[in-house]
């Protein structure tokens, strides 16, 4: 019978990156020639072949990745291993896909490059590359730090162009203060750029494609500057970001109890919500499950998920869960809050095809 799902964390070195996914989230950082830039935590992964760029590891010969579960009875199987043999119970009416969600914590101890992700439009025109549609949700940061999305408004692409000649894109982007707890939302084709100090939970559709655009003048670990991809990235940033896409998501709240839902992101590719709940024994109710494939990432607090009678599953900060679509015997699945707990929960839309994912 299926039941939720906790995986192995896949590290990744990363030029920006620092020590918070152990510090912080408590990640098993590995100890690898003296690297100490860890920069991504890839929490739940299902990449279909050709999809992984050589600059990131775990993937097989083929480019496809596939986390490991690390939990019960299917302990050492890969999520594609699951989603072949038991793929109704996780994703209902569509059990030939992969799973249409990468999950991530990215620690960024210093900036990122500015980047861009191909949108639906470019990506059918060229095989290989992947759409990407993300969201970050801020864990942590210093004081000062910015998350850098969208350009400038009324930029124009010859100011753009000009900038990127000159080593000047920073003068063109908007910037806003990283704040714990804020949400941002970056559809495909938004120029943007995690800053320094931050440390965030990404969700976002199954992508390894990033066109960098500026990297701060940084030079690689080779003593050479990175490879730069400025012409496919002019070929799908967007010059016009709707004003509402630029600022943090607003929240929207709703009490269910012993719980509350705040919905932060609705996109065509995922929904996402941070969900609170009160410390004691509350039965999962439709509200929370509804009957939809869903993962949760860990914030806050600490609780055990029964699962239809199966055993307990623990959760704590830092924990991915993919949770079964179907719940089994509503009067026999519950959490047991040991501390208040929140989780930021991101959910498939009804009726999306593989197609549509890709």
């Amino acid at each position: 019978m299926a039941y939720p799902l906790k995986f192995e964390p896949i590290l990744q070195p990363r030029i920006w990156g620092g020590d918070r996914l152990r510090r912080v989230l408590g990640k098993p950082v590995p100890s690898r020639g003296g690297q100490t830039k860890w920069g991504e935590s890839w929490e739940l992964a299902d990449l279909p072949p050709g999809s992984v760029k050589a600059d990131s590891i775990g993937a097989d010969s083929n480019g496809a990745l596939s986390s490991l579960v690390a939990n019960g009875q299917w302990a050492g199987k890969s999520l594609r291993d699951i989603l072949t043999q038991h793929g109704s119970d996780y994703l209902p009416g569509r059990s030939d896909m992969h799973y249409p969600l990468l999950v991530k914590f990215l620690d960024a101890r210093e900036n990122l490059s500015v980047q861009v992700h191909p949108t639906a439009e470019y990506t059918r025109a060229h095989p290989g590359t992947h759409l990407k549609t993300e969201a970050w949700y801020v864990i942590n940061a210093v004081p000062g730090a910015k998350i850098y999305k969208g350009l400038l408004p009324g930029t124009t692409r010859p100011q753009f162009e000009s900038a990127i000649r000159t080593g000047k894109v920073a003068d063109l982007l908007q910037s806003f203060p990283a704040r714990e707890g804020d949400c941002h939302f970056l559809p495909s084709g938004t120029i943007h750029a995690l800053g320094a100090g931050v440390l965030v939970a990404e969700v976002q559709t199954p992508s390894d494609t990033t066109f960098r655009i500026f990297d701060w003048n940084r030079l690689g670990p080779d003593g050479k500057p990175r490879a730069m991809h400025i012409e496919e990235a002019l070929e799908v940033v967007k010059f016009e970001t709707p004003t509402d896409a630029r600022q943090p998501v607003a929240l929207r709240s709703r009490q269910h109890e012993d719980l509350l839902v705040r919905e932060l992101v609705q996109c065509e590719y995922f929904n996402l919500t941070r969900i609170e709940f009160a410390e004691g024994s509350v039965l999962l109710p439709p509200a929370v499950l509804d009957n939809q494939s869903q993962v949760w990432i860990v914030l806050a607090g600490q609780a055990v998920l029964d699962w239809a009678g199966q055993g307990g599953v623990a959760i704590a900060p830092g924990d991915t869960v993919l949770l079964p679509a179907a719940l089994p015997d509503a009067q026999r699945t519950y959490m047991r809050v040991v501390s208040p707990c929140a989780v930021l929960a991101a959910r498939l839309p009804a009726n999306k095809t593989s197609s549509e994912a890709n």
